[in-house]
């Protein structure tokens, strides 16, 4: 496990916290709404796309620069902020302090708007931005040139095979209390529909019926063209006998904390991973 600590100073900024997959959902969020911490105690993880200010329009930036900042389809505003940045829960943050003219946001909470909202302790230095207004996972950010990680000389241990995983402990509900579509799900969603269109080059594709159509089909149906020479898609995963015929490309869980997709043994079948508490 890692202790991350301000490079000015030294001073201890993080709890001990081990490195996990970025949730899949890290960006998608609802406005008027407050979310729950994105992250789980005591882990981290990071962004290696451009994340937070500055921000600059699409239609100034154009497609070639937005691919070059990771987005490839039209977006209000592209981000040019740094790349690798680390997230952590917000009760996992240790001796830093709000700065306070720089804690502007919508409607209820900080948005990080204007870049770093946290500093230092020790030194002042601006070292990461706190994230909880309406819409945003509750989050706290750290800024890569303004951290050092050290080992905090704790160990987290092995992640768990997938024979170890209980399904149920990562099982995330479709639906909100409210009666809603669940964000995760939504945000799994559409990860996933987009791994299917670049592993079936956009062309047809067939689902089975049942849970792999419920969940894919009308999107498939509006997104991915119809027509002969289909791909076949199959629910594969631990706990679950491969579809035979063989389809040609799996839809397969995420392991919930290395983030890498689940594989039959000794095979190199296409597969399309989607978020554990989804596939659960």
């Amino acid at each position: 496990m890692d202790v991350f600590v301000c490079a000015g100073c030294g001073t201890e900024l993080t709890a001990p916290v081990s490195r996990v997959a970025l949730p899949v959902h890290t960006h998608h969020g609802r406005w008027e709404e407050l979310h729950p911490p994105l992250m789980k105690p005591a882990t981290y993880a990071v962004d290696p796309q451009p994340t937070g200010p500055p921000w600059r329009l699409w239609k100034e930036v154009g497609p070639d620069a937005a691919a070059r900042q990771g987005v490839f389809a039209p977006v209000y505003s592209v981000s040019f902020g740094a790349r690798n940045r680390i997230v952590i829960a917000p009760g996992d943050s240790r001796s830093m302090t709000l700065i306070p003219d720089k804690c502007e946001g919508y409607c209820r909470g900080v948005d990080g708007r204007t870049g770093p909202n946290l500093a230092c302790e020790g030194c002042g230095r601006h070292v990461a931005t706190r994230m909880d207004d309406c819409g945003m996972w509750q989050t706290v950010w750290l800024e890569p040139d303004a951290v050092v990680p050290r080992s905090s000389g704790l160990s987290a241990g092995p992640p768990p095979d997938w024979d170890d995983l209980e399904r149920a402990d990562h099982r995330v509900p479709p639906v909100e209390p409210d009666g809603s579509w669940c964000r995760r799900w939504e945000a799994a969603v559409g990860v996933a529909l987009a791994h299917l269109v670049a592993v079936t080059e956009d062309r047809p594709v067939s689902l089975p019926v049942g849970p792999v159509a419920e969940l894919l089909g009308h999107a498939v149906g509006r997104y991915l063209p119809a027509g002969p020479g289909a791909r076949s898609v199959g629910l594969a995963g631990p706990g679950i006998h491969l579809p035979r015929p063989r389809p040609d490309v799996l839809l397969v869980p995420r392991h919930p904390l290395t983030g890498a997709p689940w594989r039959p043994p000794g095979d190199e079948e296409a597969v399309v991973p989607l978020d554990s508490g989804v596939w659960a």
